[in-house]
């Protein structure tokens, strides 16, 4: 991505009016944070750095000023999809057509590379994304705990063993997130895992791995997954770990197909703040599986 149209390029590649396009740099990540914050995110600068390391960051910077005015990134995960998140417009120089250019140029670099773009959809950025060719796969909500849940909450009958991540239990972890997930993540994993030590639970049954959850650390809250599992009885004994070791405010992104697990939640304490939509572009079915799938690692993330 240069910083400037070159001559050879059409209208509509060129960057809209009054900005400059590049690729953002860790010297960049004060300026980003700022414009997550400023919409109200949760992202610190560790997430910011996953863009950074693992896929790639874009910018729109203001000419002549040279002040960061929107962002895109995108995150390869394998060799088959990638995650397109991170879409911010400064709030005074929005309706210029920035996100746009910037998810245009983003789709753009990933179909460039045979990877198809995945992204989760607010209601209000549904309607963009519908128009840059992406279709609906599934729902999911957001799910937030404000307040401690009682404590003595009950053990599961008959649940499978949970205990903390060890180093040895990564390569069966990996295996089930590429069954569940549809690619290899191994190291966004593990940074999530170094990042919140506490939310890094194994769920163990007969020897061997039935179920994992991850999370991390954020500016407002901690985000709880991603959370696979065999069934929702293992998804419950993870999250009763969880809430153990962590105090609110947490957030959860839960599949909507996964009702049961959303209902035993509501009923202790979680809200829902919004609903969000799984989109891929020219398709309308995913890579995942359903069944294992229970709660994303984030919007932003996948």
């Amino acid at each position: 991505m240069t910083a400037a149209t070159g001559p050879s390029e059409s209208a509509a590649d060129a960057a809209p009016a009054g900005v400059e396009p590049r690729r953002l740099q860790a010297s960049d990540i004060a300026a980003a944070l700022r414009l997550s914050q400023e919409a109200g995110w949760n992202q610190v600068a560790a997430d910011w750095q996953i863009f950074l390391d693992l896929g790639e960051a874009f910018g729109l910077v203001a000419v002549p000023e040279g002040r960061l005015v929107a962002t895109a990134a995108i995150l390869p995960h394998g060799d088959r999809f990638a995650w397109i998140s991170m879409v911010l417009v400064a709030g005074d120089c929005r309706r210029r057509g920035f996100a746009r250019w910037l998810l245009r140029h983003c789709v753009t670099q990933l179909l460039d590379r045979r990877l198809v773009p995945i992204l989760d959809a607010t209601p209000a950025g549904r309607a963009v994304y519908l128009g840059l060719g992406f279709r609906d796969c599934w729902s999911m909500r957001r799910l937030v705990l404000p307040r401690p849940i009682p404590s003595g909450e009950p053990e599961g009958a008959g649940g499978p063993a949970v205990r903390p991540l060890r180093s040895g239990d990564w390569p069966a972890l990996l295996a089930c997130d590429r069954a569940a997930f549809g690619s290899d993540r191994a190291a966004l994993l593990r940074r999530l895992a170094d990042r919140l030590p506490e939310a890094a639970l194994v769920a163990e049954r007969s020897g061997r791995v039935a179920g994992f959850l991850l999370g991390r650390d954020g500016r407002v809250m901690t985000q709880l997954g991603p959370l696979m599992a065999e069934n929702e009885g293992t998804a419950q004994a993870l999250l009763r770990h969880a809430f153990r070791a962590l105090s609110p405010p947490l957030v959860i992104d839960l599949a909507d197909r996964h009702a049961g697990l959303g209902r035993w939640l509501v009923e202790r304490g979680f809200r829902e703040e919004r609903a969000l939509t799984r989109m891929v572009h020219g398709r309308s079915t995913g890579f995942d599986d359903p069944a294992r799938l229970f709660a994303a690692a984030g919007p932003e993330l996948g």
